[in-house]
């Protein structure tokens, strides 16, 4: 039980009320007066505390009802929302709810103060922003309730211990996997249309601005009408990506590691490959290949990435790009897009990811894909006015040049080059994959 302020207040007020009548109608204390007063000021703060303590008493068939909501399965890098069902009892009540919710995570809101009417329900939402993944711990839920005469808080805490996972970005995937379901219908419809593609997918009547080279001749012939074959883009293709989890990849990009970044873009990349109905295998390596997970299709495999990758951490290694590229060409011989996800420096330090990359052509179709710290940028573009400041914007300007200089040597060799700021990286993947997978690139 812990007292109210107004109870404090209450007290205060008889000890003022009691030394008013110790010297009622004199500047000098009566001894009676004084022994009276006192009696009367205990009696009264007797009285209270009574008061406070029924109070107390009478709000515990009336406690609150809380209930937790929130989702086993949590999004790195996003407010993740979460809910806290309130139910009040027979009678009224004023409240402070804490929730507690793991240490390693940010929440939009610590405490929640309300006030519910008689048999009401609210639903308190506030989020948590988790920046690593892994296991943790949901604690218990701290309840304070104010007594209907709000003379004494009743203090409790709901057991509401719960397991948690954070997983790599499942928002992101929700919000990707109905994006592509609506472009589904709307882009793969045009590009058949249009005649682009190399799987065969029905004939129909020729109209006028048809490419006459898809005039099927022999069922024009048979039926005596003009016959265009649509195509359309092959399902049955192999993706491979190869995520590295190198040292180079241990750096912090706005508030998550830069292999947090590049696993978000390989699972959003893998859900657009499933999507389209290619085969899709992931290889996370650095000095060796850490993990490798065969290529199979099917929105079920999804599952098993996420299971398989989400463990995962990156490691202050240098990564060994040749092994990379040696293992996944030997697990896959058949014709791929390879998508190598890193990140670089400058030219010289990434002397084997060309030769590793160049190795790949003309077999596969290699795609290296880095990821750029947004800050960078924004230190060779800021103006400058001081030395310090000219310093570090000159230090910028020669790392992106360094790296330019680097990704040109890829594009000499024949190697598509993606170069995007590292919390932007997944949605510009996915839409170079999808232009890769209109234009027949493989």
């Amino acid at each position: 039980m812990s007292p109210s302020l107004r109870v404090y207040l209450l007290l205060i007020v008889g000890s003022l009320v009691g030394a008013g009548i110790a010297t009622v109608g004199s500047d000098l204390v009566s001894p009676g007066l004084l022994r009276t007063a006192t009696r009367l000021t205990l009696a009264y703060d007797a009285v209270i505390l009574l008061l406070t303590l029924i109070d107390w008493r009478r709000l515990a068939p009336h406690r609150l009802t809380v209930e937790r909501q929130v989702s086993h399965r949590l999004s790195i890098g996003r407010e993740n929302p979460v809910e806290l069902v309130v139910k009040a009892g027979k009678v009224s009540a004023i409240a402070q709810i804490r929730d507690d919710y793991p240490p390693a995570f940010k929440a939009s809101q610590d405490q929640h103060i309300l006030s519910l009417s008689a048999n009401q329900t609210q639903t308190l939402k506030y989020t948590v922003f988790p920046d690593q993944r892994g296991e943790y711990a949901w604690g218990d839920i701290y309840v304070r309730q104010l007594g209907q005469w709000g003379l004494a808080w009743h203090t409790w805490k709901i057991p509401a211990k719960q397991p948690i996972v954070v997983y790599p970005d499942l928002i992101g995937l929700r919000e990707l996997s109905i994006r592509l379901t609506l472009q589904n219908s709307g882009n793969m419809k045009r590009s058949r249309l249009l005649g682009m593609g190399t799987e065969f997918a029905e004939l129909r009547e020729y109209a006028t601005g048809d490419d006459p080279r898809l005039i099927d001749w022999k069922a024009t012939a048979r039926r005596d009408r003009l016959l265009v074959r649509v195509l359309e883009p092959e399902q049955e293709q192999t993706l491979i990506i190869l995520l590295d989890r190198g040292r180079l990849m241990t750096a912090q990009v706005k508030g998550l590691s830069r292999y947090d970044w590049g696993l978000n873009a390989a699972l959003s990349l893998a859900l657009a490959g499933l999507n389209r109905g290619d085969r899709v295998g992931i290889g996370v390596f650095d000095r060796q290949m850490h993990a490798w997970i065969p290529p199979e299709r099917g929105q079920n495999h999804l599952t098993k990435l996420l299971e398989r990758l989400t463990p995962i951490q990156p490691e202050l290694l240098e990564p060994d790009y040749m092994g990379a590229v040696t293992t996944a060409a030997l697990q896959q011989t058949r014709r791929a897009l390879v998508v190598l996800i890193t990140e670089i420096i400058d030219a010289t330090a990434s002397v084997e990811l060309l030769s590793a990359m160049g190795r790949l052509a003309p077999r596969h179709l290699p795609f290296c894909v880095t990821l750029r710290d947004p800050q960078v940028d924004q230190q060779a573009h800021a103006s400058t006015t001081d030395l310090d400041q000219s310093y570090a914007r000159a230090v910028a300007l020669d790392l992106l040049a360094q790296r330019q200089l680097a990704l040109a040597k890829l594009k000499q060799k024949g190697v598509l080059v993606l170069d995007a700021p590292a919390p932007f990286i997944s949605q510009q993947l996915v839409d170079q994959y999808l232009q890769l997978k209109v234009r027949n690139r493989l």
